[in-house]
């Protein structure tokens, strides 16, 4: 499987990548899942026809690096980690679709490096930092089930209101380090909103997609969509924060003619 190394602190991320020549989109998984996120819900069949993708492990999910650092998860590095996959495929610019955390990075990539940035999808995403409200999209003492060392309690707990993950979420959750996810989240927790003056001076096209349940999330992507010049917002109805990407068709019938209109 191939890789890359952020120059920035060495740390070793793994990808996945196809490369046939068409335009490339970079997927970013959220908290908590893993690159295999998009092939097992359909993305990557969907989008291969007509597209190259891109899926990369976060720091701290999959196989890529897993610091217990919580200064290890800063969004500069995840962004560098970003950046330094991008050259390790030869890609100067790509489409992003990122889901939750996934979206953040997008969007940070976006602000900051807007040239890399074709054209941006936030799925379940925010410009807020809320932390009071992490433990909603999971459960509550996510953070000490993580902190036990293993992921069985997570998993216990996602599962603990009756609701049973599909097969692919459980897999992904299942294969990560808790310590890492531990650090991971505690960094999330304290990092920084980006403001709605930098959102009003980014120009790439974005399209946002979020479930009418998934609060407060859904205020957050009616808030970007009044304030970025160039984006345009699909409500998912019914749809909570854990349900944004499955099942796919209906973020496939707006994803696919977003991407081909914006080469």
């Amino acid at each position: 499987m191939p890789s890359a190394v952020n120059p920035v602190d060495a740390q070793t991320i793994y990808f996945d990548a196809s490369s046939n020549g068409s335009p490339p989109v970079l997927l970013l998984h959220g908290s908590a899942l893993s690159r295999s996120i998009w092939r097992g819900l359909g993305y990557v069949k969907a989008l291969e026809p007509e597209f190259d993708t891109i899926r990369m492990d976060l720091r701290g999910h999959g196989r890529s690096s897993k610091p217990h650092d919580p200064a290890s998860y800063a969004m500069d590095l995840v962004v560098a980690d970003v950046l330094a996959v991008l050259e390790a495929t030869g890609h100067e610019s790509v489409h992003v679709v990122g889901y939750s955390f996934g979206s953040r990075v997008g969007l940070s990539l976006a602000i900051n490096y807007p040239t890399k940035v074709r054209s941006l999808t936030m799925l379940g995403g925010t410009h807020a930092i809320e932390a009071q409200h992490i433990s909603t999209l999971f459960f509550d003492g996510y953070l000490e089930a993580l902190k036990t060392g293993t992921m069985d309690a997570f998993v216990a707990g996602m599962e603990s209101d009756g609701g049973k993950l599909d097969p692919a979420t459980r897999l992904a959750f299942a294969s990560n380090d808790a310590l890492a996810l531990a650090a991971y989240f505690e960094s999330t927790e304290a990092g920084n909103a980006v403001s709605e003056m930098l959102l009003a001076q980014l120009a790439t096209p974005t399209l946002l997609m979020t479930g009418t349940r998934d609060v407060p999330r859904i205020d957050h992507s009616r808030t970007m969509a009044s304030v970025m010049p160039n984006a345009r917002m699909v409500e998912l109805v019914g749809r909570t924060h854990g349900g944004t990407l499955f099942p796919p068709e209906p973020i496939l019938e707006q994803l696919l003619p977003f991407l081909r209109v914006n080469p």
